[in-house]
């Protein structure tokens, strides 16, 4: 059965919502360069009210190691995930399970960075370039997905309620991970679109 992420949560309602409908984990963006981005308040609402077994990620990019800490310390989130040009022993400083974004934009030429993070719990191929924030809306070429890998693939980028059945068709990914597919706005999620979205997943072949 293919997970969902539903990612960008700004608000109690929606990250309920989301819980509710059966989705697996929500994801809370804390990096500056992120239209999403939710302070420490906002996220610590959001996780106090959702109900048991929805896992927390939260997202950070080339940020400072004090602001990973103060997010740890402060939100207790089940994982981190890292967007940015961390390397894997830097990820890896925080004594969290981490997972790792590879930015998918340039194609295959991208390939060889699932290689460079073996202390990853699991790696998102997201469709944005090098350098650029996700929850960009981009796709990119689901049949690069490897087959090879011991690290369980998460697919995300240009996800919507119309394509992600193909998607996993084509790609098999462990996970799905949704931002702006569900969007009426940055950060504000559609109630029929995340429906609709994971009934869409939950219906894929």
């Amino acid at each position: 059965m293919t997970r969902i992420k539903c990612c960008g949560m700004t608000r109690v309602e929606d990250a309920l919502l989301a819980a509710s409908l059966g989705a697996d984990a929500i994801g809370l963006v804390f990096t500056a360069r992120s239209r999403r981005r939710v302070s420490i308040e906002q996220a610590r609402a959001i996780v106090r009210a959702l109900p048991p077994f929805v896992t927390v990620v939260a997202l950070l990019m080339d940020d400072e190691a004090l602001l990973v800490q103060e997010v740890i310390d402060a939100v207790q989130p089940d994982l981190l995930q890292f967007h940015g040009s961390e390397r894997d022993d830097w990820c890896a400083q925080f004594g969290r399970r981490y997972l790792k974004a590879i930015a998918m934009g340039e194609g295959a030429a991208a390939l060889p960075q699932l290689r460079h993070y073996p202390g990853a719990s699991g790696l998102l191929l997201d469709g944005h370039g090098l350098g650029e924030a996700g929850g960009s809306g981009k796709a990119f070429d689901w049949s690069l997905m490897p087959r090879d890998l011991a690290q369980p693939l998460i697919l995300a980028g240009g996800l919507t309620p119309l394509n992600v059945a193909e998607a996993i068709r084509v790609a098999s990914p462990w996970a799905v991970d949704v931002a702006s597919g569900i969007e009426s706005a940055p950060g504000i999620k559609d109630p029929r679109k995340m429906a609709d979205f994971i009934q869409a997943v939950r219906s894929a072949l």
